[in-house]
Order: C-alpha cells, then structure tokens, then sequence
C-alpha cells in the first residue's frame, strides 16, 4: 500500500511540474524552432542524421526552456496571481508547489537547457543561455522588464518571433550571416500582434498589483491599437516579400491577396481592448494556414 501511495504521490509531482510549464506554450517555440530548420534546410522533413540533435533541441525549446522561466515567473508574479482568475489553478497557489521550490525548478530546468543545448552546437547554446537571461530578466528584480512597459513587449516579440526561427536554424547552420532576417522582422511583428492582447487579458490583475505593463501603462484601446497595427504591418510585409519573390515564393501571392484581409479582419473580429484568450487561439490557429502554405512551397511540395 505505502508503495502505491508513493508512485500516486510521484506522479502528482510530476504532473504539477508538467503544469507549471504549461505544455500548452511549448508548441509556440517549436512552431518557430521548426520553421528556422525549414529555411535552412529547404526540406520539410530534415535529413535523419540530423534528427538527434533537432530532437535534444526541440525539447530545450519546448519543456525546458518554458519551464526555467515560467517557473522563474510564476516566483515573482504571486500578487497578481492571486488576483487573476485564470492562474487559479496554478500549482504555486494552492501550495502544491511552494515558492522556493518554483524558483529551485527554474534554476534545474534553465542550467538542464543550456546543459542539453551544448550537444546542438555551441551557437544554439548561446542563444539558449540569453534566452534563460532574458527570461529571468523579465521576471526578476530589480530587471524586471515586466513592469517595464514597452520591454515586456519587446522581450516576449522577439524571443517567440525571432529567436525560434533562429534556434531552428543554427541548430542545422551556425553561420547566422544568411539567415532570412526579413522573416525574423515578420515573425517578430506578428508575435507583437499575438502577444499585445495576452497583456489585456491580464491587465485587471496587473493593475491591481501595481504592474507598469504595457496594458497598465496605455490603456486598453491603445493596446490593442498598437497591437492591430504590428498584425497589419506583418500581413503587409508577408505579401511584399511574395511580390518580389523575397524568400517568400511568388507563387505564394494569390493566397497572400486573400488570407492577408482575412486576417486583419479576423483580428478586428477576434480580438478587442477587453481581451481573452479564446480569441487569441481562435486567430492564432487561423494564421497556420498561410505558414503551412509557406512550407510546402518553400520546400518545393507545392
């Protein structure tokens, strides 16, 4: 019996931990992980020898990395926390993880992710160890870029619109000179566009704790304008690179001329200055489209 009780008590651990790094987040640097190994390689399916350290790579970027700073962050952000309704069920505020071992869980996961991406290559590593930095900077005191409006933006906007596809790509080529930058920028804005309306459906909490986020710190309208306008920006550079057949094939165009309004106007439809979360997936979901469309005819499928 006590021997059942201790597996039971195991896999609660387990599963609480799974929890705190949000599994549901890790498609979000994979996607982009994945994209940069399809610019580098033009293929949909990279060479199998290059599987095993695509693999070590993907889970660096998926569980670890996620979970080294939203442990990190879950430490920092109880006063909100406990004001926002949709971290209710999060293990740190029902005691089934307590504060010094969230922050002992972050410090594991962040030092196993820089440990791990050693065996991806050194430039890969590098870019893990800033992305952990960056991670605790933003979460961290004194930093704390969070409570820094514009930098909360700025950190989140890079590290899932340019830095994924660059992780994907230097874990197949280290030599970053020919990497699309074009496609970082673009990624970069959409990621602006998608992040803005995640600091709006926070922004009650984070008001009440004294948070200076970019929400708190503009207002709603504001927030969502600046946001609608970075989506804008993305669609419309994603249709001039198709135009002039800049890494983005021309054969692409058609499809841009149509998804391209589909999207503004779903982001117009979906997501508003009193936001949640629902849309957010809904448009997020409806932009894999034109990405997949991407892959196959940048990989020559189509």
């Amino acid at each position: 019996m006590s021997t059942v009780v201790q597996v039971r008590g195991s896999a609660a651990r387990v599963r609480d931990v799974v929890a705190v790094g949000r599994p549901a987040f890790w498609v979000v640097s994979i996607v982009p992980y994945y994209t940069g190994i399809l610019l580098a390689t033009h293929r949909l399916i990279p060479p199998f020898e290059e599987w095993p350290r695509l693999i070590v790579g993907a889970v660096v970027m998926g569980p670890l990395v996620w979970l080294a700073v939203l442990a990190v962050n879950d430490a920092y952000d109880l006063p909100s926390d406990r004001l926002n309704p949709r971290k209710a069920k999060s293990p740190l505020l029902d005691g089934r993880i307590t504060l010094r071992a969230a922050k002992r869980l972050a410090f594991a996961a962040a030092v196993a992710a820089v440990g791990l991406s050693l065996h991806v290559g050194i430039v890969f590593a590098l870019g893990v160890l800033l992305a952990v930095l960056l991670g605790y900077a933003y979460s961290v005191p004194p930093v704390r870029l969070k409570t820094r409006a514009g930098f909360d933006v700025a950190v989140n906007a890079l590290a899932l619109g340019a830095f994924g596809p660059l992780a994907g790509w230097a874990a197949i080529n280290p030599d970053l000179s020919d990497f699309p930058w074009l496609m970082g920028l673009q990624g970069t804005l959409a990621a602006i566009g998608l992040y803005l309306p995640t600091t709006l459906a926070d922004l009650a909490a984070d008001r009440a704790a004294g948070y200076q986020t970019i929400a708190v710190r503009f207002g709603p309208r504001t927030t969502y304008l600046m946001g609608y306008a970075a989506w804008i920006a993305a669609a419309a550079l994603s249709v001039i690179l198709a135009a002039t057949n800049t890494i983005i094939p021309r054969t692409m165009l058609p499809l841009e001329l149509v998804m391209v309004p589909v999207l503004i106007a779903a982001y117009r439809k979906l997501i508003g200055p009193h936001q949640s979360f629902k849309g957010i997936i809904t448009l997020a979901t409806l932009f894999l489209l034109p990405c997949a469309t991407f892959a196959l005819t940048y990989t020559g499928v189509l």
